[in-house]
């Protein structure tokens, strides 16, 4: 069974560039769609992206607005969540889950990590 961690939150500064990690062990993640969410007190939890296991990433455009990214590190076993620019809106708890298959829909994403939280100063 797959198990999920993030980690490279904490606090930074609006403007500044920020990666996010999410390292499994149990499974490989190439066998799954891993995606980014992200939540913020008092409101759903929303799609950031997601990287299939082709490679192939789908960007959030309402949440990324042109600076987020991510890869896979199948050696690792990890997928990094590349954040640039970020801003005080971006601040929330970011959670990785994986999916059997492609897709952005939260609900179809079975095994969640605990959440790192990304505050931005302004």
């Amino acid at each position: 069974q797959v198990r999920l961690v993030e980690s490279g939150g904490g606090l930074v500064q609006a403007g500044d560039s920020l990666s996010l990690s999410c390292a499994a062990t149990g499974s490989t993640l190439s066998s799954y769609t891993t995606g980014w969410f992200r939540q913020a007190p008092g409101l759903k939890r929303e799609f950031v992206l997601y990287v299939a296991p082709n490679g192939d990433t789908i960007v959030s455009a309402d949440a990324s607005l042109g600076r987020f990214s991510a890869s896979r590190d199948n050696a690792k076993n990890t997928v990094t969540l590349q954040m640039r620019n970020v801003q005080p809106w971006d601040s929330a708890v970011y959670y990785c889950a994986v999916s059997p298959r492609p897709t952005n829909s939260i609900n179809d994403y079975h095994t969640w990590g605990q959440g790192t939280q990304v505050t931005v100063s302004s």
